[in-house]
This record gives structure tokens, C-alpha cells and sequence, in this order.
């Protein structure tokens, strides 16, 4: 199966840099040239399925791609919950004094909202549970840089602090062979 994983364009300025989460933000004018640039660049591929994260940010760039009609609208590709530390930066959260940065796994597992191992059992399930049970071999996922980073995790046995060095910027996409058990970063 190839797996084809879009991170969503860009969001508003003001939510640069910031722990996002599930907020229902809509694309920056940039984000909104970069969904169309996508969509025109994937109108000619084929799919057999289109899930899309039911987020906003997501839904909105997917609606550039003239398969946004066939897609499937899931709250399972949602990027982690951060509950109150969510439209904040990293300076925010520790100006509030409430936490203290020691290390990358004690830092997310001490901010408010959806346990991380939560966040990664959803995952999980989703990819290796789920979506080998559905019938396409050509899917093209619309999702989060959170997203993205944890299924690298899970395939690569990568460290959570490693997957969450690599870049994704807004608008890239990876492609995921799981016969192959193998991504290429493509950077669109």
C-alpha cells in the first residue's frame, strides 16, 4: 500500500509556533495559494481513498484537490489535544510558571489535554489496524505534522524527540510504502 500524507498549508500568522492542537483555525492567505498549488499538483494522481482530518486547517486545504469530494472526514487524524495550553507557544506555556522544561518526554506528557500515549494508540490503530482493512492500495491522507511524526515513530522506531526534529513544513507531504516499511520526504 503507498501512503500519501499531506500536512495541511499554512494556518493564520497569529497560530505560527504554537501548540495548535484542535483548534478549528482556517488557512493564512499563503495557506490558501499552497492548497491550490496542491491541488493542482495532485489533480492528474489517482487514489482509491481520501481520508482527511475533520480539522479545519485540514479540511480547507483538501478543498483545493479535486478529490475533497470523495474524501472521508475523520477526527482520528486529528493533531494531539493540548487542552489549555493549546493556541500557545512554548514561551507562553512557561511564562505561566506552571511548568518547567526538563526534558522533550516530560515536557508533553506534563501539558494539559489528550495523554500522549493516547495520541499514539490513535495513531496506531488508524494505520495498522484500520486502514489495512480497508480495500485501496493508493491512499492520500490531508493531516497534521503531529500525525505524520508519530506514524514515522511507530515505522522507523524512531525516538518521539527525533520525529519531532525532522521538518514538515506546511504543505509537504511523505510517501509511506508499507510493503516497504519505508517513507520519502518529498517537500512541495
Amino acid at each position: 500500500m503507498k501512503i500519501t500524507l499531506v500536512r495541511h498549508t499554512e494556518v493564520e500568522e497569529k497560530y505560527h509556533k504554537k501548540y495548535n492542537g484542535h483548534i478549528n483555525i482556517g488557512l493564512s492567505k499563503r495557506g490558501q495559494t499552497q492548497s491550490q498549488e496542491l491541488g493542482s499538483y495532485f489533480a492528474n494522481k489517482e487514489f482509491d481513498l481520501i481520508y482527511c482530518s475533520d480539522l479545519k486547517r485540514a479540511k480547507d486545504t483538501l478543498a483545493a484537490f479535486r478529490h475533497s469530494k470523495d474524501a472521508i472526514y475523520t477526527e482520528k487524524l486529528r493533531e494531539k489535544s493540548w487542552g489549555k495550553h493549546e493556541g500557545l507557544s512554548f514561551d507562553e506555556i512557561i511564562a505561566q510558571n506552571e511548568i518547567k522544561y526538563e526534558n522533550f518526554e516530560q515536557w508533553i506528557n506534563a501539558l494539559d489535554g489528550e495523554p500522549y500515549e493516547e495520541y499514539i494508540e490513535r495513531i496506531k490503530i488508524f494505520f495498522f489496524e484500520f486502514l489495512p482493512t480497508q480495500k485501496g492500495e493508493n491512499i492520500l491522507i490531508v493531516t497534521h505534522a503531529g500525525v505524520i511524526r508519530v506514524l514515522m515513530v511507530l515505522v522507523q522506531k524512531l525516538s518521539l524527540e527525533d520525529a519531532f526534529c525532522i521538518d514538515i513544513p506546511y504543505s509537504a507531504y511523505v510517501i509511506y510504502n508499507t510493503n516497504l516499511r519505508s517513507f520519502s520526504t518529498i517537500k512541495y
